[in-house]
């Protein structure tokens, strides 16, 4: 008796662990292109506290920030509330294009005054 309830527990445990790295890759895989407009946010808002963003440039980034988000948007709505791989390289396309935008505005020579 004492060897079927530890191997019942045993049997619990390990699929219990399965089950939460299950979801913690499917969290991964889902957060990745949020997490990544988390990362530009920060960005913005560093340049913005430090001085290195302007008004204006601090206005296009957010600008731009909000057509990936308005994108994203759009392709989850059209897909049932989820993204394809598709529209996962695109918005990271989209993101890549931004993150450039964020790094030269940051390190030219205008300052916030």
């Amino acid at each position: 008796m004492k060897t079927l309830l530890i191997a019942i527990f045993i049997a619990f445990t390990i699929s219990g662990v399965a089950m939460a790295q299950e979801q913690t890759t499917q969290q991964k895989k889902r957060s990745e292109v949020t997490q990544r407009q988390i990362n530009q946010q920060r960005r913005i808002k560093q340049g913005v506290k430090s001085g290195q963003l302007t008004k204006g440039e601090t206005r296009r980034l957010e600008r731009q920030q909000g057509r990936i988000q308005a994108r994203k948007q759009k392709d989850k709505a059209e897909n049932g509330g989820k993204l394809t791989p598709k529209n996962k390289a695109q918005l990271n396309r989209m993101q890549n294009r931004a993150s450039r935008h964020i790094y030269r505005a940051k390190h030219n020579a205008k300052v916030q005054k």
